[in-house]
């Protein structure tokens, strides 16, 4: 089995405002994004964690960088990893998209919409869990790896090794710089944490891994 820590990237400005970014350039973390980053550094700095990955946004790279530094680590880039191609709703206001008749069906059937232009949700789940699958492939059984990426992938690989249906994935939450745990084997998931924000104690069953 493989130790998961799928950790959402810290806030900025659009995300702040209900914007969404998308896979959108340059977008930075603001400084709360920027003291959060700093926070989950000193946080998981003491956990037993083997490799760093990061989608390769730069919101991602920016909440890794403490981690990588404390841990000693070298940031991998995880194409995989990265944000929901929101297509053209990138840079719309998520309160005048919630307006929509489509938002709606967004929202309450999820596996049977997308982003208009973009991906489908059943597209970003099935490309985030291969990423996840692969990277817990490079791995000895029982490390612990830390990933950097974002809430709606987050909250599809939950739903997914823990045999929720698609449509449900709303339903859980994934806040700016929190922590998910997940333990993943070929046979089974077990879900630790979910949305869990510093400070955080090691389970006594991973630590020293």
């Amino acid at each position: 089995m493989t130790i998961l820590l799928l950790i959402r990237h810290g806030e900025n400005d659009l995300a702040r405002r209900g914007v969404l970014a998308g896979r959108r350039a340059a977008v930075h973390l603001n400084d709360r994004g920027r003291k959060q980053a700093v926070e989950l550094g000193e946080a998981l700095g003491g956990f037993p964690i083997r490799a760093l990955y990061s989608s390769p946004l730069e919101r991602a790279m920016e909440t890794a960088r403490p981690l990588a530094k404390v841990l000693r680590l070298r940031i991998q880039r995880a194409p995989g990893l990265i944000e929901t191609d929101v297509g053209r709703w990138e840079g719309k206001s998520v309160r005048r998209l919630a307006l929509t008749k489509y938002w709606k069906l967004v929202q309450g059937s999820p596996s049977r919409a997308g982003h208009p232009g973009g991906e489908t949700f059943m597209e970003v789940q099935l490309r985030i869990v291969g990423a996840l699958d692969a990277i817990c492939a490079r791995h000895k059984p029982r490390h612990m790896v830390a990933c950097v990426l974002h809430s709606d992938p987050i909250k599809l690989a939950v739903a997914h090794y823990l045999g929720l249906p698609l449509d449900n994935f709303q339903r859980l939450s994934c806040d700016p710089a929190s922590v998910t745990m997940l333990v993943v084997s070929a046979a089974a998931a077990k879900l630790i944490w979910l949305n869990r924000q510093p400070p955080f104690v090691i389970p006594k069953a991973f630590a020293g891994r």
